[in-house]
C-alpha cells in the first residue's frame, strides 16, 4: 500500500513540475518516475499537463487552431517543457478522459508551436516504428529462410502469419473498429449499394457521396487534357472512373477485386465502354501482370478499402515507379498519380502526422508530393455518416496529393 501511495505522490509530482514548467525538478522526478504517467482520474500526461498550463483565459472550444494568445516567456517555457518530455520517452498520443492527445489539446487552445512539436513527435515515432516492423519481417523471413532446407521454393520467404496492423493504424481512432476488417474478409463480405454509398456487411462505408468533390478535382489534375493513359485501383461506386472518362481517355484501366462490385460494373456497362479495360483481381495480383506486358500510364489513382498504409507504400515502392511514364502527361514531362488520403482521418493530428510521414516515403521512392486544399462539408450535420458504423473522415479540409518523378 505505500508503495502505491508513493506512486501515485510521484505520478502527481510529475505532472506539478510540468504543469509548472519546473524543469529541474522535472529532470530530478524523471530520474525516477516516467514521462508518460498518467493521472488515474483524468488519465492526463506530463505532456497534456504543461499544454494545458499555456491555455489562453478565452480558450478556444470549436476546435480551430487561432494565433497563440499567451506570453512568449510562457510558451518558450512549455515548448522547453514538452521537448525534455519527449526526450524522455514521453508519449505522443495517450488519451485523456476528453479523448484527446496532448497535441488534439494544443491544437484547441490555439497552441500552435506546441501543436507542430507534437505533429513532429508522431512523426518520429512512426518512422520509427516502421522501420522496426520492416526489420523484424526481414529478420522473421531470414530465420523461416533457413528453417527447412527441404521446403519447396515456393514456400520460401513466406512467414505464414497474419501481418499486424501497420504501425500507427488506430492513431488515435474516435472510434472502435473493427479489428477483423482486412482485405481478405471484405474480399468475401456482401456489400450494400445504396443509392450513392458503398457499405461493407459491417456497416463500413467503403465510398460514399461526398467524396465526389475530391474525386473530381483529382482525375482534373490527373487529366489535364484528352487522350492520355490512366489506371484506376479500386472502382467502388466508380465516381473517379466517370470523371477520368469525361476527359476523354486514350486508355481506362481498372483493376478491382470485390465479386459484387464487379457485378455492378459489368451491369452498368463500364466492360464495352471505348477504351475501357478491366483487370478482375487482386492489384497485388494484377499490376506484376501489367508490368510484365509493358504497359505504362500518363495517371494513376490508388483507392483501396481494407488495407492500411504499408499497401499504399508498397504500391509506391514496388509498382508505380515502373508503371507511371516517365516521359508521359500531356507534356512529356511525365506521369501524374494520386492516392484517396484518408490516413489517420478521423483526427486532425494524426491526419497532419500521416502527411508528413507519407510525404517524406514518398521522397525516398524518388516522387515530389504537391499537395491542394479541398474544403470538405460538415458530414455530420448533413447526415452523410447515419447509418454508418465508423466515421473515417471528420476534418473539414482534406489534403488532395499529386505525385510526380523527381526531376
Amino acid at each position: 500500500m505505500t508503495d502505491e501511495v508513493d506512486s501515485d505522490v510521484q505520478v502527481q509530482m510529475i505532472l506539478l513540475a510540468a504543469a509548472h514548467h519546473n524543469l529541474e525538478d522535472l529532470r530530478a522526478l524523471l530520474r525516477r518516475g516516467s514521462a508518460s504517467a498518467q493521472d488515474p482520474e483524468t488519465r492526463y500526461t506530463p505532456l497534456h499537463a504543461a499544454i494545458a498550463a499555456c491555455a489562453p483565459e478565452d480558450e478556444h472550444q470549436d476546435g480551430r487552431l487561432e494565433e497563440e494568445q499567451t506570453t512568449s516567456e510562457d510558451l518558450e517555457a512549455a515548448v522547453k517543457t514538452v521537448k525534455l518530455l519527449l526526450q524522455n520517452g514521453a508519449i505522443w498520443n495517450d488519451l485523456d478522459n476528453n479523448n484527446e492527445t496532448p497535441g488534439c489539446l494544443a491544437y484547441r487552445l490555439g497552441l500552435k508551436e506546441l501543436y507542430e512539436l507534437m505533429v513532429d513527435a508522431g512523426v518520429r515515432a512512426e518512422l520509427l516504428l516502421t522501420h522496426l516492423d520492416e526489420y523484424q519481417r526481414l529478420e522473421q523471413s531470414a530465420e523461416e529462410d533457413g528453417d527447412d532446407d527441404d521446403d519447396d521454393d515456393d514456400d520460401k520467404g513466406m512467414t505464414g502469419t497474419k501481418e499486424p496492423d501497420a504501425p500507427g493504424a488506430d492513431l488515435g481512432a474516435t472510434e472502435p473498429t473493427n479489428a477483423e476488417v482486412n482485405s481478405e474478409d471484405y474480399l468475401r463480405s456482401e456489400l450494400t449499394f445504396r443509392g450513392d454509398r458503398l457499405l461493407d456487411a459491417d456497416a463500413n462505408g467503403v465510398m460514399m457521396a461526398w467524396e465526389a468533390d475530391i474525386m473530381k478535382r483529382t482525375a482534373d489534375l490527373l487529366l489535364p487534357g484528352p487522350g492520355l493513359r490512366v489506371l484506376n485501383i479500386g472502382f467502388g461506386l466508380g465516381v473517379i472512373d466517370a470523371c477520368f472518362q469525361s476527359h476523354s481517355p486514350r486508355s481506362h484501366h481498372i483493376v478491382e477485386a470485390h465479386p459484387a462490385v464487379l457485378a455492378r460494373l459489368r451491369q452498368d456497362g463500364w466492360c464495352e465502354k471505348p477504351g475501357v479495360v478491366v483487370h478482375e483481381g487482386r492489384w497485388q495480383d494484377v499490376l506484376p501482370k501489367l508490368l510484365q506486358e509493358n504497359l505504362m500510364f500518363d495517371a494513376i489513382y490508388f483507392d483501396t478499402f481494407a488495407e492500411d498504409y504499408r499497401s499504399l507504400k508498397e504500391f509506391f515502392g514496388e509498382y508505380a515507379i515502373g508503371l507511371l511514364d516517365p516521359q508521359g502527361g500531356e507534356d512529356g514531362r511525365g506521369g501524374r498519380w494520386g492516392f484517396f488520403n484518408g490516413l489517420g482521418a478521423d483526427r486532425r493530428i494524426c491526419y497532419d502526422v500521416y502527411i508528413k510521414v507519407v510525404e517524406l516515403d514518398l521522397f525516398e521512392a524518388g516522387f515530389d508530393t504537391e499537395w491542394e486544399e479541398v474544403t470538405v462539408p460538415d458530414l455530420v450535420r448533413s447526415g452523410e455518416w447515419e447509418g454508418v458504423r465508423r466515421k473515417y473522415w471528420v476534418l473539414d479540409k482534406y489534403k488532395l496529393p499529386i505525385c510526380r518523378f523527381m526531376d
